[in-house]
């Protein structure tokens, strides 16, 4: 598969590292050289990351919160997250721009598809901040919805798992990978690659998923250069 624009998805569990919460400084820097090597080779790249390392809101919610004050807050959380990646990108020299689907315009642009479009064509690294702006959905959903918009070639979901298994091989020893798998038998497999409404909007769209290990130096690269990394799900 040729790439011209990517959309990066990351969690925000991801940024932990080895901490038990909030953002590693590390892990943070590893993550922009990779996005680097990438951007050097003349990809356009977008990002979506989630808030899970500083607030999830359906964990609030089951601890008696109101469900959308916790989703605005996880929200909030991918700002963050936002933030702190955008500042490691531009200490390894990249042009960068945070646009959020919620308004802070002290620290972010508003998301507008055309400017996003723009920033790419100008090899600025695009990150979406706050999710679609709407309680209820996920960052896998305003991955997707963004990726769309922007006419993105693929979403490239980086994980700590190399790939779509059969069974979670975190657990399961004689789990099997699968080097690609069709939209469809992911959902008659019952297999966890993104949660169902981003699912769903990717298989109408025929917007593919890569879901590969993001914590492997290089992966990203490779992946990019056309090298056998992760699973792709894909409309066979």
């Amino acid at each position: 598969m040729h790439y011209k624009r990517i959309l990066l998805k990351l969690s925000g569990e991801a940024l932990m590292g080895d901490r038990p919460y909030g953002i590693d400084p590390k892990r943070l820097a590893e993550y922009a050289k990779e996005i680097k090597q990438v951007v050097d080779r003349g990809i356009e790249v977008a990002i979506v990351i989630g808030g899970g390392n500083i607030f999830r809101g359906v964990a609030g919610a089951s601890n008696g919160m109101d469900r959308v004050q916790g989703d605005h807050m996880g929200m909030l959380a991918t700002c963050i997250n936002g933030l702190a990646l955008q500042s490691a990108l531009e200490d390894e020299g990249l042009h960068t721009r945070l646009q959020t689907a919620l308004e802070i315009k002290e620290v972010a642009e508003p998301y507008i598809k055309r400017k996003a479009i723009r920033h790419l064509e100008k090899r600025r690294v695009v990150i979406f901040g706050a999710g679609t702006g709407n309680p209820y959905f996920t960052t896998d959903t305003a991955a997707v919805l963004r990726a769309i918009e922007i006419n993105a070639d693929a979403i490239l979901k980086g994980t700590r798992v190399d790939g779509v298994y059969d069974k979670d091989p975190e657990k399961n020893t004689d789990a099997v990978k699968f080097e690609t798998i069709s939209f469809k038998e992911v959902i008659e497999k019952g297999l966890k690659v993104m949660d169902m409404t981003a699912f769903t909007l990717s298989e109408e769209n025929k917007l593919p998923i890569i879901v590969f290990d993001m914590n492997t130096n290089g992966n990203l690269l490779k992946l990019i250069s056309g090298e056998n990394i992760g699973t792709i799900v894909d409309v066979k």
